[in-house]
C-alpha cells in the first residue's frame, strides 16, 4: 500500500476530526459527524497497523483519537441545541412518521364510540340492564356527577390526578407494544366504551350538550395523545413481527428508542390537556369559548405535527437517538 497516497486521500478527514475533538462547542450535527469521522479514523488505525507499521502514523491517529473519544466521552450537559433539535426535529419527526398507526387508530376508536352511542341512545332496555336508573339519574341530573366531577377538587390537584391517570394510561399503550400491541386493544375498547356510555346517558336524558360542553375543551388533546400512544405502541409490536430489512433485534432497539421519544412528547401534550380539563372545562367561560380553546390547542399540535414533522421527516430525520446519544455503541479505541 502506498503510505503516500493514503495519506492524501485520508488526510482532510483526519484534520477534520481534530478540528472538531479540540471545538469547545459543538452542535448537534457537528457531534454526529464527530463520530462518524471518529468511527472511520479507528477503522484507518487498524490499516495504518496492519499494513504500514509506521510509528509516527500510528501515534498520530492514536492521538487523534484519544482527543475526540474524550470529546465524545465526556460528561455532556443538556444545552439548548440539543433541546432545540429535540423539539423541531425529532419529536415531531417521531409523531409524524407514525401517523397512520395513530391516525386509523383515532378513526377506528371514535367510529366505535360513535356506533356504541347511538346503539345506547336509542336503546332504553339495554341502558336500563347496563346501570341502576338511581346511577343514571344522580350521573345526568342538573349538578350531578358528570358536571360536579370536573370540581371534585381544587384545581391544581386535579390537573396533577388527571395527568398522572392519563400519563400512566399512555405510557401503559406505548410500551406494551413489545407484547405485540395485544394489550393496546382493550384499552383502546375501554376508552371507546367510556365516551360512548357517558355520551349516550346525557343524550338520552336531554343533555347532550353539556356533555359535549364538559368534554370537548380538554377531551381534543387528550383524545389525539392517547391515540397516538395506542398507535405507536401497536407499531412497536408489528416491528416484532415485520421488522423489514433489520434484524428483529436491531428494528427493535431503533423502533424502542423513537417510542421513547414519543413517550416524552405525551408527558407534555397530556400536561396541557390536564390544565385545561382543571382549569378551562369546568370554569364560567362560554361553552363556545371554551371549546374554541381546546380547538386551537389542537390545531397548533396538529399543525407541529404534520408542519415541522413533516419537514423534518422529509430531511431525514426519524425521530431516533442521534448515534453518541447511544453510549453503548460507542467505538472503543484499541
Amino acid at each position: 500500500m502506498d503510505i503516500d497516497a493514503f495519506v492524501v486521500r485520508n488526510a482532510p478527514k483526519w484534520n477534520r476530526l481534530n478540528r472538531l475533538a479540540r471545538q469547545r462547542r459543538l452542535t448537534v450535527t457537528e457531534v454526529d459527524e464527530l463520530l462518524a469521522l471518529h468511527q472511520a479514523t479507528a477503522r484507518d488505525l487498524s490499516v495504518v497497523r496492519t499494513n504500514l507499521p509506521d510509528a509516527e502514523m500510528v501515534g498520530r491517529l492514536s492521538s487523534t483519537l484519544a482527543l475526540s473519544r474524550a470529546a465524545l466521552t465526556a460528561p455532556r450537559v443538556a444545552r439548548w441545541a440539543v433541546v432545540g433539535d429535540f423539539f423541531t426535529a425529532k419529536l415531531p419527526a417521531a409523531l409524524y412518521r407514525a401517523r397512520w398507526w395513530w391516525g386509523i387508530t383515532a378513526v377506528v376508536s371514535l367510529l366505535l364510540a360513535l356506533v356504541l352511542g347511538i346503539w345506547l341512545a336509542h336503546d332504553p332496555s339495554a341502558r336500563n340492564e347496563l346501570l341502576p336508573p338511581d346511577y343514571v339519574r344522580q350521573l345526568t341530573k342538573p349538578g350531578g356527577d358528570f358536571e360536579t366531577y370536573y370540581r371534585s377538587a381544587p384545581a391544581r390537584d386535579f390537573a396533577f390526578k388527571v395527568w398522572t391517570n392519563n400519563f400512566f394510561i399512555a405510557w401503559e399503550a406505548l410500551f406494551s407494544g413489545i407484547l405485540l400491541g395485544i394489550p393496546v386493544l382493550p384499552m383502546l375498547f375501554s376508552n371507546s366504551a367510556n365516551i360512548a356510555v357517558d355520551g349516550a346517558y346525557m343524550v338520552s336524558a336531554g343533555r347532550g350538550d353539556v356533555f359535549f360542553e364538559l368534554i370537548l375543551p380538554h377531551g381534543f388533546l387528550e383524545l389525539t395523545s392517547v391515540f397516538i400512544a395506542a398507535g405507536v405502541g401497536l407499531k412497536l409490536g408489528w416491528t416484532l413481527i415485520a421488522p423489514g430489512d433489520r434484524s428483529r433485534v436491531t428494528a427493535l432497539q431503533e423502533e424502542g428508542r423513537i417510542t421513547g421519544v414519543v413517550a416524552i412528547g405525551m408527558v407534555l401534550t397530556l400536561a396541557c390537556s390536564g390544565f385545561i380539563e382543571a382549569f378551562v372545562t369546568p370554569s364560567g367561560l362560554p361553552a363556545a369559548v371554551r371549546i374554541g380553546i381546546g380547538a386551537a390547542v389542537e390545531l397548533a399540535f396538529l399543525a407541529y405535527v404534520f408542519i415541522a414533522g413533516r419537514r423534518a421527516y422529509l430531511r431525514g430525520e426519524t425521530g431516533d437517538l442521534s448515534a453518541v446519544d447511544r453510549v453503548d455503541e460507542l467505538p472503543v479505541v484499541a
